[in-house]
């Protein structure tokens, strides 16, 4: 039988980060086998993943950001069968923003990262799957349409790397005197809502766009999606402006969000709706997410925020 080891995938924007380098050494030391592949196209993490599984890895750690989260767990989803014994995932948050790491509680340095994989127990989480009907993708995360999807995507790379997670909020600021927003009707069990929306979240994750927390009350292992929509605010935005500034966001939120928790969402749009999956942009008149529960194992901190079950308390490295 092959060795266990784990298979660390690591985005090639990255590769260079002497932090992940002498982290892996360091759990080398400590006798971990640790083999490290580079992601340079699109494709690549999927075609490591598959080689992982075949290698007989323990464990996947997606060295990145929410992209690579979400591309290292799509490619595990994709190439495994429900049932099938996967290995687990990890992740070493690089990333711009970070979202799914800040909202888990995912330690920031490589080194602590990697001995948490060590250390906590592979419990199952929830994955959201997202079908247009001619295509289908797989969320880790959250999706995101509307406001956040437009400052996301129109945030320049140098100012992320600049500013880390406050370019979304000044790009933001600046989109603000020309919010357009989208028409949708949005039906799960016992939900439907049909309206003008600047901002839509639906989530396994909390937040995305570099720390906006569209779905604050979200969990990854409850069996159920999360989804905040904030209408059209027409002449209200300055009133919410205000609350942002004097009350602080999240208070501006609720005033405005509706929020549900589904086992299932179905978005219809007059015009192609935009959605933005943690970077990976998907446009459709019609879309459903399913949320699938427990479709993998993840190494998280056992009191993570995300959890709705604490897991048993860490074992020594």
């Amino acid at each position: 039988m092959p060795t266990p080891h784990w298979r660390l995938i690591i985005n090639g924007k990255s590769a260079d980060d002497g932090s992940v380098r002498e982290a892996v050494q360091a759990m080398r030391e400590r006798g971990r086998d640790i083999g490290v592949r580079v992601t340079w196209e699109r494709g690549d993490a999927a075609r490591y993943v598959a080689e992982a599984m075949a290698d007989g890895a323990e464990a996947v750690v997606a060295a990145g950001g929410d992209g690579t989260l979400n591309e290292v767990a799509s490619a595990l989803a994709e190439t495994g069968t429900p049932g099938e014994a996967l290995p687990a995932l990890a992740l070493v948050p690089l990333g711009t923003a970070n979202d799914f790491a800040t909202a888990a509680g995912l330690p920031a340095e490589p080194l602590a990262a990697l001995e948490l994989v060590a250390q906590a127990p592979a419990l199952p989480v929830d994955l959201l799957r997202l079908d247009t009907g001619q295509a289908s993708h797989w969320i880790a995360n959250l999706a995101s349409g509307g406001f956040g999807t437009q400052v996301t995507v129109e945030t320049p790379e140098g100012m992320k790397k600049l500013l880390g997670g406050l370019a979304y909020l000044l790009t933001g600021l600046a989109r603000l005197g020309r919010i357009e927003p989208v028409h949708a009707t949005l039906r799960g069990p016992g939900f439907e809502w049909e309206g003008d929306f600047i901002a839509l979240g639906v989530g396994n994750g909390r937040q995305a766009g570099g720390g906006q927390a569209l779905c604050p009350d979200a969990l990854v292992d409850d069996g159920l999606l999360d989804v905040t929509v904030i209408p059209e605010l027409s002449g209200e935005i300055a009133a919410t402006l205000g609350a942002v500034v004097s009350e602080g966001k999240d208070a501006a939120l609720e005033r405005v969000a509706t929020r549900a928790r589904l086992p299932w969402l179905e978005i219809t749009a007059r015009s192609p709706l935009a959605l933005n999956l943690d970077g990976e942009p998907v446009e459709s008149t019609r879309l459903r997410i399913d949320c699938v529960p427990g479709r993998l194992r993840m190494h998280l901190p056992p009191d993570s925020p995300l959890r709705a079950q604490p897991s048993v308390a860490p074992a020594a490295v």
